[in-house]
């Protein structure tokens, strides 16, 4: 199975911010950074440096998923902000990137985690 993180963050969040996300996301959900395949994040965000900082950190490639992407997986979120929904379209962007790059059968294992700047989710999935 693939293993998953996804990525919200704020413009301009630090890679050390990012990373802070991760892993706090990755111990609510009992796994380790050498477990985690890829860092999903909306194609929109792809020019963020603290996301790439924050990959190279981990040791995982950074993959951008679409709007359309999250929309359609939109009721796989465990957490459901209405800030978020209006201004991105999904209830959660954290959870939605997560679940659209983890592929067929995804799933969150847990709700997302959260500090000042960035939010991470962590899904898995078959990768396809």
């Amino acid at each position: 199975m693939l293993i998953v993180a996804g990525i919200g963050c704020r413009r301009g969040a630090t890679g050390d911010v990012v990373v802070e996300a991760i892993d706090m996301a990755l111990r609510t959900s009992g796994l380790t950074r050498t477990q985690l395949a890829l860092l999903a994040v909306p194609d929109e965000k792809m020019h963020e440096a603290g996301i790439h900082a924050a990959a190279r950190d981990v040791g995982v490639a950074v993959a951008p998923v679409t709007q359309q992407a999250m929309e359609r997986v939109s009721a796989g979120a465990l957490t459901i902000s209405a800030r978020v929904q209006d201004l991105k379209g999904v209830p959660s962007v954290a959870e939605t990137a997560a679940l659209a790059a983890a592929g067929n059968g995804a799933r969150l294992l847990a709700p997302r985690s959260a500090n000042t700047m960035a939010t991470c989710a962590i899904a898995t999935g078959d990768g396809r």
